[in-house]
């Protein structure tokens, strides 16, 4: 309960010391010139406390973004598989909003935050010189799920905010997503000119990659170890989602790695070794080569993935299969496949006029 001491001073002047004690819970006292602000403070304060707040509230008024940021890169973020972009997003909000405490940090704040990144340029292009490019919706949604994670963690263990500002900030509306895959003409003047390159194991990399869908470090990280060839499986064990899945090796490409693992015997432990074999190979240069003498423009590696998807698409694969595939959990990042595929919506729409209207 709360109690009022009103105390005098030795020039008359009159003050209210408030303390507050619930059970189980520390004390907290503060001191009032007026009556009325005293009774409002500790009404309010002795809700906070039952409510679990109280504390939560004085710690948003003690610590700041910076001390969050640096706290959360080294206790939360070394955990993670993936820690170079999130620490690199973090060091911007650190470096933007750092000295605010974090009873400061207001939606207001954060939306004026996140304008301020859709307005500034990317780094690439600083880099490159090559004039003012802005970055995209899709990255300044990731920048504020890097630090709306480091708030949600100082909301449910650390105790240092009440709640989580973040959610009450719009995301930027992101675009449908590029589907860029390479016609008939392209592939087969891609996959010579790969076959045809200096870097021997770049045409089965993208061959594996074309037939199976995975992601350029999916492939990469493959080791032998992993590879059924009897079976026509393999196992990708280092993926986005941090979840296995096996993925089925057929016709060009399974002989295509039964050839790669006859003419390129290798003691090290990897499908794709680097030199010496202490880590796997880079072949962003030969993969650049290789699609400047097939004359093909505007086609990075991880468009292989999407090849896979509208192949699969053109010849009648549903969503939930094109998911299976990509190793996707939600449909949402399938859908901009979908117009791909119209004669299999057709042949669905035919079926079902045949069935309620008959031979009409």
């Amino acid at each position: 309960m709360a109690t009022i001491t009103p105390r005098k001073a030795q020039d008359g002047q009159v003050t209210h010391q408030v303390k507050v004690r619930l059970k189980g819970h520390p004390a907290t006292s503060a001191t009032f010139s007026r009556l009325t602000d005293a009774r409002i403070w500790a009404s309010k304060t002795e809700t906070q406390i039952r409510e679990g707040r109280y504390f939560t509230s004085i710690e948003a008024q003690k610590r700041t973004v910076a001390e969050l940021v640096v706290k959360y890169l080294a206790d939360v973020l070394p955990a993670k598989k993936d820690t170079v972009a999130p620490k690199r997003q973090l060091e911007w909000w650190k470096s933007r909003i750092g000295h605010l405490m974090l009873a400061d940090v207001t939606p207001a704040v954060l939306s004026e935050a996140r304008d301020a990144l859709l307005r500034e340029p990317t780094d690439w292009s600083r880099a490159k010189r090559k004039g003012f490019t802005p970055r995209s919706p899709a990255t300044v949604n990731r920048y504020m799920a890097a630090i709306s994670h480091a708030f949600t963690v100082a909301v449910r263990e650390w105790q240092w905010m009440e709640f989580n500002p973040m959610s009450r900030i719009s995301k930027s509306k992101e675009s449908r997503g590029r589907v860029r895959y390479l016609e008939d003409d392209e592939r087969e003047r891609f996959l010579k000119s790969c076959l045809e390159s200096s870097q021997p194991l770049l045409y089965a990399a993208v061959v594996l990659s074309l037939a199976t869908g995975a992601r350029q470090g999916e492939i990469m990280s493959l080791q032998w170890k992993d590879v059924d060839l009897n079976r026509g499986v393999i196992i990708l064990h280092e993926t986005k989602n941090d979840e296995r899945r096996s993925v089925p090796l057929t016709g060009h490409a399974l002989n295509t790695i039964k050839e790669l693992r006859t003419n390129h015997p290798t003691v090290f432990p990897w499908v794709f070794p680097g030199q010496g074999g202490r880590k796997q190979i880079d072949l962003r240069a030969p993969f650049v080569k290789a699609m400047k003498k097939a004359e093909i423009e505007d086609f990075r590696w991880h468009d292989l993935r999407h090849c896979t998807a509208s192949y699969l698409a053109m010849n009648g694969a549903t969503l939930p299969e094109i998911a299976a595939v990509l190793g996707h959990k939600q449909l949402d990042m399938v859908r901009r496949y979908a117009h791909l595929s119209p004669q299999h919506t057709a042949g669905v729409v035919a079926r079902m006029n045949e069935k309620i209207f008959g031979g009409k």
